[in-house]
Formats: structure tokens, C-alpha cells, sequence
């Protein structure tokens, strides 16, 4: 699970950042209300844990652009304790609202029941035309035959037939898949798309894997004759 922790003050994020981690959840923290905004509207996060008073923009004008945009879950924590406070958060679209100072257990477990609040159980099987991946079973055909994948692959091809017919970066496809923040000198991904391809795109006729120039990379069904990827 990863969550946005937009937080200015330094020690409450330090703090926030070690205990959310020490319990199973990758964190990210802007500590400026324009970098948290960014990062909101360019990586995919489970939750944000969002403070109203915040330098630049603050949190009401993010949640403001968020919600016109995502249903990413949010939780406010913040100092801002008056009844008209936790009112305007919620009716801004927050899904919880808590006041500092705070108890990280409580946090924790508001964390928690946010999060199942919003869960949709992901799919088990994916298709595209008569490519299959199953997620149980870690298993990769197509036309019926079986398909060997590593880790890293299989990793690769999940995110684009969960993200199907959704241009991604290379930034989102390294972060996603290996975790690690994209080096314009790194061929990483480039590499895996190609391996990636080899496997289950070059031996049939119609491709599903796609190059966008200059962006990045997307799976989809598309006529044989589609433009050169």
C-alpha cells in the first residue's frame, strides 16, 4: 500500500514517515502543499494523509483539485479543530478528518478503515484479445499456450492490462513496477518492454504491446495493420 503523507512540519513527518513504514506501508512525503499536489495528480497512491495549513497551496485547494480528478482516499490531520473545520473537510470529499495532537495508534487504525472502506478486490484474471494472465496462479498464456515469465515481467505485463488502453511513462512504469525513481540514462524499462515482447507479442500477428513516442508505453488491442510501434 502507498500513501502520500503531505505534512510542513518537519518533525511530525520524520515521525509519521518511520511509523507508517515500520507498518507495512510504503510513504512518501511532500512537505510543500505544490509538491504534494504534483505528486497526488502523478503517481498512484492507496491514500493521502493530508495537513490543511500548508505552504503555497493548502489543503483545502488541494482537495479541491483532487476530487474534480480522482477518488483517491483522504484523511485530514491537522490542528485545525473547530466543528466548521472538520465540516468543510468532509464536505470537500475527505473520508476522515483528525485533529492533533494525535494518537498513532488511532491513525493507524483510521488508516485502516479508510482503506477498507474504499477496497475493490482486483481482479484475479486478466484478457486481452487471447492473452490470459492469471494472478493467482501466476500463469501466462496466450492462444492457449503457456507463456514463462520472471518476476519482474509478469510484474510488467499485471500493470498493463490493469492499466489497459492507459499510456505510462516510463517514471510510472519504473516506479511501479521496481520501485525506484526513473534516470533518464536508465534503460531499464526500455529493456523489459523489449523482453517482454518477445514473449508474448513477436510470435503472433496482432501486437498488444505499443510504443507512444516520446511518452511511453500502453497495452491494447489494435488492427494488424496499426502504425509502427
Amino acid at each position: 500500500m502507498r500513501i502520500l503523507l503531505v505534512e510542513d512540519d518537519t518533525r511530525t513527518g520524520e515521525y509519521l514517515k518511520k511509523g507508517l513504514g515500520e507498518s507495512g506501508y510504503q510513504v512518501d512525503w511532500a512537505q510543500h502543499g505544490a509538491d504534494g499536489l504534483h505528486l497526488a495528480l502523478e503517481q498512484r497512491y492507496d491514500l493521502i494523509v493530508l495537513d490543511v495549513m500548508l505552504p503555497g497551496i493548502d489543503g483545502w485547494q488541494i482537495i479541491e483539485v483532487l476530487r474534480k480528478k480522482q477518488d483517491v482516499p483522504i484523511l485530514f490531520l491537522t490542528a485545525r479543530d473547530q466543528l466548521q473545520d472538520r465540516i468543510r473537510g468532509l464536505e470537500l470529499g475527505a473520508d476522515d478528518y483528525l485533529v492533533k495532537p494525535f494518537s498513532f495508534t488511532e491513525l493507524l487504525l483510521r488508516i485502516r478503515t479508510v482503506l477498507r472502506r474504499g477496497m475493490v478486490r482486483e481482479a484475479d484474471h486478466f484478457h486481452l484479445a487471447d492473452l490470459e494472465l492469471d494472478l493467482l496462479r501466476r500463469r501466462v498464456t496466450r492462444q492457449g499456450q503457456p507463456i514463462t515469465l520472471t518476476n519482474k515481467e509478469f510484474a510488467l505485463l499485471h500493470l498493463l492490462l490493469r492499466r489497459e488502453g492507459e499510456v505510462l511513462s516510463r517514471a510510472q512504469i519504473a516506479s511501479e513496477v521496481w520501485d525506484m525513481n526513473f534516470d533518464s540514462d536508465t534503460n531499464v524499462v526500455d529493456v523489459a518492454i523489449k523482453r517482454l515482447r518477445a514473449k508474448i507479442d513477436h510470435p503472433y500477428e496482432n501486437k498488444l504491446i505499443h510504443t507512444v513516442r516520446g511518452i511511453g508505453y500502453l497495452c491494447e488491442v489494435r488492427p494488424c495493420d496499426a502504425s509502427p510501434r
